[in-house]
């Protein structure tokens, strides 16, 4: 398959490993979050903010599912946090390519997120720590039900991550 997608809790590194993993397999690199922004011309927090989390899950929808009928290129894919959640964006992750769900520790989740908490709408609302347990509680059985493998990212390098999703997609 040309493309590998990442998933996984904010936090959890999707972002860095994917551009990290594009370099490495000379893929281009394509964050959806990033893309939502760029089309809307405004951050996440703003989008929450002016029309909300549904609307918000929508344009995840509209783009993964874009994403999914590209098979143009080979392409590593970072996807929001929440965008798993929804069962038909999970079925668009899979028509994609490999999906790699990146899992770490809460502690880890939470020292990675305690210094920028506040520019993550789905963490407001109660004492971080607390919000990362119940999210996670939420979503964990929607990544592993959208992932093709999951990679422990916890006291390990990330060469080694890297390593694991190469192995893991075949490429």
């Amino acid at each position: 398959m040309g493309k590998i997608v990442l998933e996984g809790f904010m936090g959890s590194g999707k972002s860095t490993y994917g551009k990290a993993l594009a370099r490495k397999l000379g893929w281009s690199f394509i964050d959806t979050d990033a893309l939502i922004e760029d089309r809307e011309g405004r951050a996440i927090p703003k989008i929450f903010e002016e029309d909300g989390e549904d609307y918000f899950r929508r344009l995840e929808t509209d783009t993964i599912g874009e994403l999914s009928g590209n098979e143009k290129s080979d392409a590593v894919i970072s996807v929001g946090g929440g965008l798993p959640v929804r069962e038909k964006n999970r079925d668009l992750m899979k028509k994609c390519g490999t999906v790699v769900y990146l899992k770490g520790s809460e502690e880890l989740l939470y020292s990675r997120l305690i210094s920028e908490s506040e520019s993550r709408p789905m963490l407001h609302g109660g004492e971080l720590r607390d919000r990362i347990r119940s999210l996670l509680n939420e979503r964990e059985e929607l990544y592993l039900d959208a992932s093709d493998a999951v990679v422990l990212i916890d006291g390990k390098e990330p060469d080694e991550v890297l390593d694991e999703i190469v192995a893991i997609a075949g490429v």
